[in-house]
């Protein structure tokens, strides 16, 4: 399994022999201006909600590569009406694809497309693929709900928010990993502007005070699990 991250919440997946994209937010961030976004290749896209951060380049991936849009009903059906392929999700509910089962869990946040169309709860998702198993949060305040994960899967990464403001911050993002029971994370949403900047240094410090990882990966760095 190779992940590679493209800032803010926006990774590529590689499962048996498939691509996958996460929340395509590429063309709008400056800090991914060396990412050509028509250079991608994606089987399926994953989007945990609506916010034009995590969806801005969905509709120019998916005409490009005829990937299948997953997420939940109401941005799965925004898509449908566009003519894209889709699979609908709710929370708690699974589907085995052919590169793994994704099931699409519970995440605090809000979630509506730029043009006001509302985008459904927002969600995270745990993938299960080539032995490895995988949590993207997606947007989310620290939740008690976390604690279900571990119960059905054990985790090799967990993929966080930690830029504060709009989501968790590091000492909650920490709190997050004992809650997941998962020690390994990648961190994500921040640094894109100005209300997520984060001091890294400070950040990997506190993660390894706590007996934890945490990834801090360069734009179109990658990592192999």
């Amino acid at each position: 399994m190779k992940i590679t991250y493209y800032g803010q919440n926006s990774l590529s997946i590689e499962i048996a022999g498939k691509n996958i994209i996460v929340d395509p937010f590429i063309s709008g961030n400056g800090n991914a201006s060396h990412i050509d976004i028509n250079s991608l290749k994606a089987d399926f896209i994953l989007v945990t909600h609506a916010h034009e951060d995590h969806t801005l380049d969905v509709d120019t991936i998916a005409k490009n590569t005829g990937a299948t849009i997953v997420s939940n009903a109401e941005i799965a059906g925004y898509y449908e009406k566009k003519g894209h392929k889709t699979h609908p999700m709710n929370h708690g509910g699974s589907w085995k694809f052919d590169f793994g089962k994704v099931k699409y869990v519970n995440a605090i946040h809000s979630s509506s497309f730029p043009d006001g169309t509302y985008g459904g709860n927002p969600g995270g998702f745990v993938i299960e693929g080539e032995h490895k198993n995988i949590y993207i949060a997606g947007d989310t305040a620290l939740t008690f709900d976390m604690k279900l994960i571990p119960l059905r899967t054990k985790l090799d990464l967990a993929v966080l928010p930690i830029g504060d403001n709009f989501t968790m911050d590091i000492d909650d993002a920490i709190i997050a990993s004992d809650f997941i029971e998962c020690d390994k994370i990648l961190g994500c949403h921040y640094d894109t502007f100005g209300y997520i900047e984060i001091d890294h240094d400070n950040a990997k410090r506190k993660f390894f005070q706590a007996g934890k990882d945490l990834m801090l990966l360069e734009i179109g760095e990658s990592i192999e699990l």
